[in-house]
């Protein structure tokens, strides 16, 4: 077992390292993606930090020109200012006109100046940030290719450890395969010892049945098993008690429903239809206990020291009025089972499924309990005095149809109970009780099974004439019985002082046992032979058309040699005399020619060759008649090469679907992962999607917010504007009037 597991380990753990090889190489692919993204943003940003340079070249060019068109207006400048020292005597004007092109000059330097010194501020500014995000990208390439050779370094790992298992599964499986050769021998070797088993059981059999045949003879003849009735009811009792059992849990579930379903008394009162259904399935045991109390009365009634017969069997009219009983209490709850089942349809969530089973089940109980009724008349009369074989027969087919109807009714409950799971109202406790309700239906159902199957397997000795006079159709009456007993007990006395023989129970017993090894040693034996025969037309096809290709294959070989032979003479012939190469030709075209001639004469004529390995049509040759010892023995060297030739191939078949069962649970785990991550991935975008819709909300809040605030800050910035001047206003008036007031105190 340990060695037919290995195989399965090691598939096992090569799936795993070959599902991690697939992630590791995936991790792998996708950091090189990463990795040649941010090359292509490092290659951006280099053509980017090439222009800025470029654009910075052409900033410095146009600083130097400007800074040159400075110093030509500075020294205009002071060109002009010699000018206009040595002019002043000259008037004001030529001045004046000096000075608007010097303050001209001056705002237009000023102007480049600015200029010059923001480009600079840019320029530095835009230097620093490339610097920057050129540092950050080169530190994280530097990461990405250290992970890079860190998944790298896992992959080869993981790549070593995958070669070392294939070869050492490799090894283990030509291992395997030497073994399993080994086993196919010791399954021939099996066949073989089967083969012999099978004979030894045949004659076995034969025997046995011989035997058999004489004992049965023996006892119908001298032997009347007196205590089988005894066994029978033994075993009509273990039903019945089964029976009783189901009954009572079937009408205990029953009541405990009516409580629960569809009104919980719990809660609200229900209805006073179903308190009278409940008070009726309550007494259920007044009328079931006694079934099973008097037919254990009829089983001690029947003991070796009685004859047991319809017209004997005292305890049978107990029991048929208990029957009777029981039917009437059925007859009695029926018109309340109904109701009830109308009520649960006319309850508000009844559906119209539900409705459909209650009308079935209606149906059911209806049938239940006619068939009840009906046995109740057929046990009436098997109480009476009188024999009425033919009765039985009609009894096991109530049974049966009992059993039939129980059946539909549990089918019927089961679909309805699945309905009711279904309703918004159901409560743990109805769903109990429902279960419970349900396991008693069930085991309703196989008891009356048995019931039903143990009648009719026994129906022979039910209907069997029993013990009566010699010659007479008449029953036995009590008085003949009583004188039968005593006799009976006389023989017993008499022959107490031989040795004892086997008990009744144990020949009892054996002889079931016997009848049941037989039946299923009769059905087995029909497998068997119907598969042999099937395995031997199959080989016997085989073996004809291998026996064909190897026939043609000696027939070519012959004829092969045969010509490298007349070929060996001709080259020895033309060696020796040339001048006899044409009679040699001629020979040899000669030699073919009777060849030919030789081989249509005889392809007419065919020959039935009889071997160990089969039945061949052969067409025998005049130089090769008494070749069939060679030919048997190239035939059977071929067919054991092409044996071991099919259990290499199916060797390999079987390595191979190995490996694709292996391949395909790997690629199906696969899937299986890449559906979750799809899944996860999905439940983020949409989270992201939330998230993003949520601050799309809150910035539209907080721009309208920041807005109203600003509206309001502006409002009140003007009104502040406009009493800061008014303030001003009454100051400028204040100081006006305190300075008037001041000069008219001075002028006083």
């Amino acid at each position: 077992v340990s060695s037919s597991n290995l195989p399965f380990s090691q598939t096992s753990r090569a799936q795993e390292l070959r599902a991690q090889n697939q992630v590791l190489k995936k991790g792998v692919v996708d950091e090189q993606a990463n990795s040649a993204s941010l090359k292509e943003q490092l290659k951006q940003r280099d053509q980017s930090l090439r222009k800025q340079e470029q654009e910075m070249d052409s900033l410095s060019f146009r600083n130097q020109q400007l800074a040159k068109r400075v110093e030509l207006l500075q020294e205009e400048l002071a060109a002009s200012e010699a000018r206009g020292k040595k002019g002043k005597n000259k008037g004001d004007s030529p001045s004046q006109h000096g000075l608007q092109t010097q303050s001209v000059f001056d705002e237009d330097l000023q102007k480049k100046i600015e200029e010059n010194e923001r480009l600079h501020i840019q320029f530095y500014e835009a230097d620093e940030q490339h610097r920057r995000q050129e540092a950050e990208l080169r530190a994280r390439l530097d990461d990405l290719e250290e992970d890079a050779k860190q998944h790298q370094a896992v992959v080869d790992e993981f790549t070593t450890k995958y070669m070392e298992t294939i070869e050492r599964l490799q090894s283990d499986k030509a291992r395997l395969e030497v073994k399993a050769q080994a086993l196919e021998r010791e399954a021939k070797e099996c066949r073989m010892r089967t083969e012999e088993c099978q004979q030894q059981l045949r004659r076995c059999q034969s025997e046995l049945s011989r035997q058999v045949k004489q004992s049965s003879s023996v006892i119908q003849e001298k032997v009347p098993f007196n205590d089988t009735s005894e066994d029978v009811a033994g075993q009509a009792l273990s039903f019945i008690q089964d029976l009783v059992a189901a009954l009572l849990n079937f009408h205990s579930y029953t009541e405990q429903r009516v409580h629960i379903y569809p009104l919980d008394s719990s809660i609200e009162p229900i209805s006073p239809l179903n308190q009278k259904f409940s008070q009726y399935l309550h007494e259920n045991a007044a009328y079931v206990r006694p079934l099973e109390d008097s037919f254990l009365q009829l089983y001690q009634s029947i003991t070796e020291d009685t004859v047991t017969v319809l017209e004997t069997v005292v305890k049978l009219k107990s029991f048929a009025d208990h029957f009777s009983s029981y039917t009437s209490f059925l007859l009695k709850i029926l018109p309340y089972q109904l109701r009830s089942l109308e009520e649960e349809s006319e309850a508000p969530l009844c559906t119209a499924a539900l409705t459909v089973k209650n009308q079935e089940l209606k149906s059911d109980m209806k049938r239940v309990t006619s068939v009840f009724q009906k046995l109740q008349s057929y046990i009436n009369l098997l109480a009476l005095p009188s024999r009425l074989t033919s009765v039985f027969t009609q009894l096991s087919a109530g049974l049966h149809s009992l059993h039939d109807a129980i059946k539909e009714m549990s089918k019927h409950y089961n679909q309805k109970a699945s309905i009711e799971q279904e309703l918004p109202t159901v409560t743990q406790k109805l769903s109990t009780t429902t279960e419970c309700l349900l396991g008693s239906l069930g085991s309703l159902t196989s008891s009356t099974g048995k019931i039903a199957t143990f009648f009719s397997n026994n129906l022979d000795f039910f209907t069997s004439s029993g013990y009566c006079p010699r010659g007479s159709t008449v029953a036995l009456n009590p008085l003949q019985a009583e004188s039968m007993l005593a006799n009976k007990k006389k023989a017993s006395a008499y022959i107490s002082v031989r040795p004892p023989s086997v008990p009744y129970r144990e020949a009892l017993a054996n002889r079931r046992i016997l009848t049941s090894s037989t039946e299923s040693r009769e059905g087995l034996t029909q497998q068997v032979q119907q598969s042999q025969e099937k395995i031997a037309r199959l080989e016997q096809e085989k073996e004809h058309w291998l026996l064909e290709a190897q026939l043609g294959k000696v027939r070519l070989e012959k004829e092969n040699q045969r010509i490298a032979d007349l070929e060996a003479q001709l080259a020895a012939t033309l060696a020796g005399s040339p001048h006899l190469q044409t009679a040699a030709a001629s020979s040899l075209t000669q030699s073919h020619e009777e060849a030919e001639t030789e081989q249509k004469a005889t392809g007419k004529e065919t020959t039935l060759c009889t071997s160990l390995v089969g039945m061949l049509c052969t067409t025998p040759s005049m130089e090769h008649v008494g070749d069939e010892e060679s030919r048997e023995q190239l035939i059977k060297t071929h067919y054991m090469a092409r044996v071991g030739e099919l259990t290499t191939q199916l060797q390999i078949s079987d390595s191979k679907a190995v490996h694709f069962h292996s391949e395909c649970r790997a690629l199906a785990k696969r899937l299986t992962i890449a559906e979750k991550s799809r899944e996860t991935l999905s439940d983020e975008v949409k989270q992201a999607n939330k998230n993003i819709t949520r601050l799309q909300d809150e910035l539209a809040t907080t721009k309208r917010s920041y807005e109203d605030q600003l509206s309001m800050m502006s409002d009140h910035l003007c009104s502040m504007n406009e009493t800061l001047s008014k303030q001003r206003e009454e100051i400028d008036t204040l100081k006006l009037g305190g300075k008037g007031n001041a000069k008219k105190n001075k002028g006083r």
